[in-house]
């Protein structure tokens, strides 16, 4: 199951070439991650208030177009791997609605890993009800 959100770019976001600096889509993972988890039904500030923390140990971006200024930009994110304590999330940028020619272009696609931390920074597995927030649709844990 994935989520899509939005998020229009910044002048701040955009280099002397005005295109988006490649630093910020981490960001946008991370504004697509939130949001998946606030559908779900636990924002990750709720699950940070139990004692959990789920540090990115991996990243892998792959650029294909640039974002520019003002484009609207859809964020698709799910879960691509689901361990006893760690998670992989899978996104992919697209062009969104009315930010010019090639709507729905990949723009950027990678994903993120996730280690599952206990308050004392300690590696801890994901509690039960994690799990269940975490498991995708036809995606069992390991």
């Amino acid at each position: 199951m994935s989520l899509t959100a939005q998020v229009r770019v910044l002048y701040a976001d955009t280099d002397q070439m005005g295109v988006v600096n490649n630093v910020h889509y981490l960001r946008y993972f991370e504004i697509g991650r939130a949001e998946y988890l606030r559908d779900r039904g636990t924002p990750y500030k709720k699950l940070e208030e139990m004692g959990l923390k789920f540090p990115v140990v991996e990243a892998h971006l792959r650029y294909r177009e640039p974002a520019r200024y003002d484009d609207l930009l859809d964020i698709e994110t799910e879960v691509e791997d689901l361990r006893a304590a760690s998670v992989q999330f899978k996104y992919a940028i697209r062009r969104g609605a009315g930010s010019g020619p090639a709507v729905g272009a990949v723009l950027c696609e990678g994903w993120t890993k996730h280690a599952c931390l206990n308050e004392h920074n300690q590696l801890k597995r994901f509690p039960d009800f994690v799990l269940a927030l975490l498991r995708p649709t036809g995606v069992a844990s390991r």
